[in-house]
Formats: C-alpha cells, sequence, structure tokens
C-alpha cells in the first residue's frame, strides 16, 4: 500500500472556506481575514483589546 500513497493524496486546495482557518481554534466559519489577522470571529472578540482594537459605544 505505501506506492500507491503518492496518487491517492489530496490535493492542497487554492480557494474555498477550508482554505482560511482561525490561528487559535482552527475554525473555518466567520474568518476575519482583514489587517491579516487570520482569526474567527469569536477568538477576535476575546484578543480585541489586546491587539489594540477600542470598542466605540
Amino acid at each position: 500500500m505505501a506506492k500507491y500513497n503518492k496518487y491517492n493524496v489530496p490535493k492542497a486546495r487554492k480557494c474555498g472556506t477550508s482554505t482560511h482557518k482561525c490561528c487559535i481554534c482552527l475554525r473555518t466559519g466567520g474568518h476575519v481575514g482583514k489587517y491579516g489577522l487570520s482569526l474567527c470571529r469569536h477568538c477576535f472578540r476575546e484578543n480585541a483589546q489586546r491587539l489594540g482594537f477600542k470598542k466605540f459605544n
């Protein structure tokens, strides 16, 4: 079976939701990619103050 592994490897994804994952929790949904953050919306809310974002009322 080892000699067939090179034919059964899936191709690397170049587009789609699977390519954008959160750096912290590895979620694919709710991705915030602005400013190169690569976080999901949940992790962004938890870490926004630490990243330098301010909350306006």
